[in-house]
């Protein structure tokens, strides 16, 4: 019997996950059937996707524990029907439906005694379009992982059959991949006693950056410490219920943003995503006086594998204590340009360490709750590169994918983007207990890149979620913007 090791990044998030918690990813595709479909196609593309009983790794996988520790074993009796599902939106099959539907759906935890993914295909939308939401635990993949898995599960050919993903045999680290690799219990020793080597490897460098970071926190004002994020609404204890919002927008907009302004498409969108929380916040009279702070994941993949986690973590500040647009991007792009300078000095594996090091105590007080008042970073927003051209499924185009993330307690908000095409697609996941009207943050995004653009800007593309004007207003404490100043920002 196959039993292949969990890293520490990915049993961390089988510690962390509970029934208000799951700890899975997801992604809501929409597509437009080929010209000519009758009405009978996407079911016969259902049952040709039926006949895929057969998954590969890791999609057949479920979970063992052996001596504390999470391991993969394979399933003997994997069962296609309790993963792969068809169902239709209850009329009138708006967006609005769909979206709702999305929501209750990702809300559910995924059964650790089966393999951790499910599929769905939705039907019945107005528009005659159809929806993909898929979902897999994020011990299984992370983010740029699942963007593989999608893309290679479809083409930019709309005449090349679409691929079940369940069947697709991913691409694996060389260590794994090779046939001299031991198997069973031998080789989980194995594997555990060279991971200690390659940890202890790297204590000088994390230890030599440790000592660094505190020596320069006191005089640089760009480094963030994950001792100075401020306690906010954002940041309190969850329900088990969801709310999931989207939208696209055109990313010539944020290239021109990026060029007038000489930063980074990321420090473009993060003052986007700041713009958006500061004018949320102060609807809800309930904007802290210091700056919010991100958390943003950043991608150590290089291997082309398509299993695991290989991401480290960055802090930024958001500059939300700033009315100044130019200003407070300043401030957002000194802070990343700190912590790129910071991890250029280490390699992936030291990178990984010194984020477990300085990160450890905000895992341990997610999962714990032993600090309440302690706060490491106030929303955590991630940017996942997708395809660049137009892709297809059994000819049925794709028009927009939007990812659906985590939440988790004091971590009540979650904004994950990724670029499509020409567009960059917006997914923004809450606890609808918790934080109300999150959808306002959509028509809040496109006015703070349009502050950037010194004009209204174009529209945005249109919404895959309901307009924010759908619900009651919020009670709003107007502030009088400052005027922007024309500011140098340094390059980056």
């Amino acid at each position: 019997m196959l039993l292949k090791p969990l890293s520490p990044v990915d049993q961390m998030f089988l510690w962390l996950e509970r029934r208000t918690q799951p700890m899975h990813v997801g992604g809501l595709e929409l597509l437009t059937p080929p010209a000519g479909a009758g009405p009978d196609w996407l079911a016969r593309q259902v049952e040709e996707l039926r006949k895929a009983v057969r998954a590969q790794p890791p999609f057949n996988r479920h979970l063992v524990r052996r001596l504390g520790s999470w391991l993969w074993t394979e399933d003997e009796d994997f069962d296609l029907d309790a993963h792969f599902i068809h169902m239709a939106l209850p009329a009138p099959g708006r967006v609005r439906e769909l979206l709702a539907l999305v929501s209750q759906l990702h809300a559910a935890p995924l059964d650790r005694a089966r393999p951790l993914w499910e599929f769905y295909i939705i039907s019945g939308l107005e528009d005659g379009r159809f929806a993909i939401y898929a979902k897999i635990h994020h011990a299984m993949v992370d983010g740029v992982a699942a963007m593989r898995l999608l893309r290679k599960s479809m083409s930019e050919d709309p005449l090349v059959p679409a691929i079940a993903p369940w069947t697709m045999a991913p691409r694996v680290q060389r260590d794994e991949a090779s046939p001299q690799a031991p198997r069973g219990a031998y080789s989980s020793l194995a594997h555990a006693l060279a991971n200690v080597r390659a940890q202890a490897a790297t204590v000088p460098a994390v230890a030599r950056e440790l000592y660094r970071s505190i020596r320069e926190g006191r005089e640089n004002p760009d480094y963030v410490s994950a001792f100075q994020a401020p306690r906010s609404i954002l940041n309190q204890r969850i329900s088990g219920s969801r709310r999931f919002a989207a939208q696209s927008y055109a990313i010539a907009r944020i290239r021109r943003a990026v060029k007038q302004h000489r930063v980074t498409v990321n420090d473009v969108v993060l003052a986007m995503c700041a713009s958006a929380l500061r004018r949320y916040l102060l609807d809800l009279d309930a904007l802290p006086a210091r700056p919010l702070i991100a958390m943003v994941p950043l991608s150590l993949r290089r291997d082309g594998s398509d299993e695991g986690n290989q991401i480290a973590m960055v802090l930024a500040n958001l500059g939300t204590h700033v009315a100044d647009p130019l200003a407070r991007l300043a401030v957002i792009q000194g802070s990343m340009l700190d912590a790129k300078q910071r991890y250029s000095r280490m390699g992936p594996a030291a990178m990984l360490n010194y984020v477990a090091t300085v990160m450890a105590p905000a895992g341990l007080n997610i999962a714990t709750g032993i600090a309440p008042r302690w706060q490491s970073f106030n929303v955590i927003i991630s940017n996942v590169p997708g395809p660049k051209r137009t892709l297809y499924w059994n000819g049925a185009r794709l028009d927009g994918m939007y990812p659906v993330s985590i939440v988790t307690d004091g971590l009540a908000l979650n904004i994950t983007l990724t670029s499509y095409v020409d567009r960059v697609e917006f997914g923004v996941i809450a606890c609808r207990r918790t934080l109300p009207r999150v959808q306002r943050l959509l028509e809040y995004f496109d006015q703070g890149l349009a502050e950037l653009e010194g004009e209204s800007g174009a529209a945005p593309t249109p919404p895959a979620g309901p307009p924010p004007a759908a619900d009651a207003p919020a009670r709003s404490r107007k502030e009088s913007p400052k005027p922007a100043r024309a500011r140098r920002t340094r390059k980056g």
